[in-house]
């Protein structure tokens, strides 16, 4: 006889009849599974309540759907909605096998009720001279409701199969298995690329975007193509997509930790109806071509969200597209996941809890600053503080700060915000980067009036930040009194710790370093070699060197008599400050990285 549900969950997740019931009485109020109510009142797990479910009706469960079991097969034949709809997702069949005599005594002990052998099947025989023949093809279905038995009966007569077992599992797993079977089943970007050149007329470049670039199932090739484009890049963990353009042809390139490799190289004939369709992805307009556009696209891919800026400018052989992507679903980095040393982890906590003043962040496009300073954002987040920003663009969305979007259409710059900012009695402010002269005047006003100021300035290294800003209008003595300190931030690429392999650099490379020969005998080095985990670079990731210069009063008193960033950086070396190039090479000395990365992105 069957167990109730409520019986299981008691004896086994100590479920008392009373919580029960009363989720059963909500469940009905609200129109919801009891199993649901349970779940979203943190009474039991999904896993506990699929398990308590499978004992009911005896089936497994199995908590993660092996990758070994994935099935592409199904997808010309079943929608995507459909299964996402209903939380079920076919996989690879079990094939059993069985002796004749294994199948006269399973046939006896169940009288008779076997499903037949296939007598056509080619005979193979056991280790005992037995024939062993195939049974039928017992197809699997995960499902997350053993309940929608009319689902499931649709679902095995779209698939035509006659035989086949149901396990549970969680919503995230047929969910995530669903969408790789889909993705995997699409065509690669070079077959779409000679399909459309076998029928240019399918082109197609104004229609509207999907909700789910997983779930546009139009046979247009140019729209399969740039969806291909941009779901092989986020794959590939990049974080820009590049469409180039040149006189005989035109390339797409993909930047992933922070290097530009090429995806494709399709023909020059592509070209215009490929940027058609981004610019009507991003509501632009296509019938201007002379003139710089930016604009922004939602996506999804799967489960993952993700935020697309696109930024187009006229070249001599068309235009040149850039598709920055963002994706929403990455977690903001806390301070100490940096891979910073101790020393520097405390120099920063201890800056960045200071009444006020001014600490900048500096490096060139991509070097991480924004990361940073919403990682500084989090750290000091409370609900005690005022904390107000603003941004160009915003990228992340940060839970109790007021956050800005810089907007020149109607006149709402760095400038004009921040005036109003100051207004909003904040007690922390982010401008996302000193452009001019007035902005960084009101953001000096705002430090020496008792707020602490984040922004940031493209620069090279920390004591350029001075140069710059004398160079913008900034007076000396209000710089050596409103900055508390400036950061000089780059990223380095992080060797693949499964492909990276051990070697002697020769005298010449260390020398250039900046390493001495002597102490480096027993030290490890390692360089780059390849696999199919890092997708052929050999690096895997990207970590971040830091020069923190902090304004002590020897430094101020430094930035009244010159504004020379040399001299600036002499003294500070002199007074402890540790250059990029030293994070480098401790970062090489600890295994991470290679002397050619480090000498890539630092200078001596």
């Amino acid at each position: 006889m069957r167990k109730e549900l409520s019986q299981i969950l008691e004896e086994k997740f100590n479920v008392s009849p009373k919580a029960f019931n009363e989720a059963r009485e909500l469940g009905r109020e609200q129109n919801l599974k009891v199993g649901e109510v349970l779940i979203k009142k943190n009474i039991v797990t999904e896993t506990q309540l699929l398990q308590a479910v499978g004992e009911q009706y005896r089936m497994d469960f199995w908590a993660e759907l092996p990758q070994t079991r994935l099935d592409t097969s199904f997808t010309s034949k079943v929608s995507i909605q459909f299964l996402k709809k209903n939380f079920m997702v076919p996989l690879l069949p079990n094939v059993k096998k069985e002796t004749e005599a294994e199948a006269d005594k399973d046939s006896e002990e169940s009288n008779g009720d076997i499903i037949d052998l296939d007598q056509s099947a080619d005979a193979e025989t056991d280790n005992n001279g037995h024939r062993r023949k195939s049974l039928p093809e017992h197809h699997v279905i995960a499902v997350n409701d053993p309940l929608h038995v009319h689902q499931l009966d649709d679902l095995v007569r779209l698939l035509n199969i006659d035989y086949y077992e149901t396990v549970l599992s969680t919503r995230d797993s047929i969910v995530a298995m669903i969408n790789r079977a889909y993705d995997l089943s699409r065509d690669s970007a070079q077959q779409l690329v000679q399909d459309m050149e076998e029928s240019s007329r399918t082109i197609i470049s104004e229609i509207e975007e999907t909700a789910d670039l997983l779930d546009d199932t139009s046979d247009s090739q140019i729209i399969k193509l740039v969806n291909h484009i941009i779901s092989q890049s986020i794959k590939a963990r990049a974080s820009d997509i590049h469409i180039e353009p040149y006189q005989d042809s035109f390339k797409v390139r993909y930047r992933v930790d922070g290097i530009l490799y090429d995806l494709l190289k399709p023909p020059k004939w592509i070209q215009s109806a490929l940027i058609s369709r981004i610019k009507v992805m991003a509501k632009l307009n296509i019938a201007e071509k002379r003139l710089p556009q930016d604009g922004r696209i939602d996506v999804r891919i799967g489960e993952n969200d993700v935020d697309i800026r696109v930024s187009t400018v006229p070249t001599t052989f068309g235009e040149r597209v850039v598709l920055r992507l963002l994706s929403k679903a990455g977690a903001l980095l806390t301070l100490s996941e940096f891979g910073l040393s101790q020393e520097k982890l405390d120099t920063l906590n201890h800056l960045i809890h200071q009444p006020n003043g001014i600490i900048l962040v500096t490096g060139p496009t991509g070097s991480g600053k924004t990361t940073t300073l919403y990682a500084i954002l989090s750290a000091i987040n409370s609900p005690e503080i005022n904390i107000i920003t603003i941004e160009d663009p915003i990228e992340y969305q940060l839970n109790g700060i007021g956050q800005i979007q810089v907007n020149p259409k109607i006149d709402l710059t760095f400038a004009s915000g921040l005036r109003s900012i100051v207004r909003q009695d904040p007690d922390v402010i982010l401008v996302g980067e000193i452009r001019d002269g007035e902005t960084a005047e009101i953001a000096i006003q705002s430090a020496l009036t008792g707020h602490l100021v984040f922004s940031t300035l493209h620069t090279n290294d920390s004591a350029s930040a001075i140069t710059r800003l004398v160079d913008i209008g900034m007076e000396p003595f209000l710089l050596s009194s409103a900055l508390n300190a400036v950061v000089a931030q780059r990223l380095v690429r992080t060797l693949c710790t499964e492909c990276r392999e051990e070697y002697r650099p020769d005298a010449n490379m260390i020398n250039m370093a900046g390493l001495p020969l002597d102490k480096c005998k027993n030290i490890p080095f390692f360089r780059p070699k390849g696999c199919d985990n890092c997708f052929q670079t050999g690096y895997k990731g990207r970590v971040a060197i830091m020069e923190i210069m902090v304004m002590d009063q020897y430094i101020k008193s430094l930035i009244l008599k010159t504004s020379d960033s040399n001299v600036i950086k002499t003294h500070a070396v002199k007074r402890g400050m540790k250059t990029l190039r030293l994070d480098g090479l401790k970062k090489l000395v600890e295994g991470l990285t290679s002397i050619e990365e480090v000498l890539r992105v630092t200078h001596g």
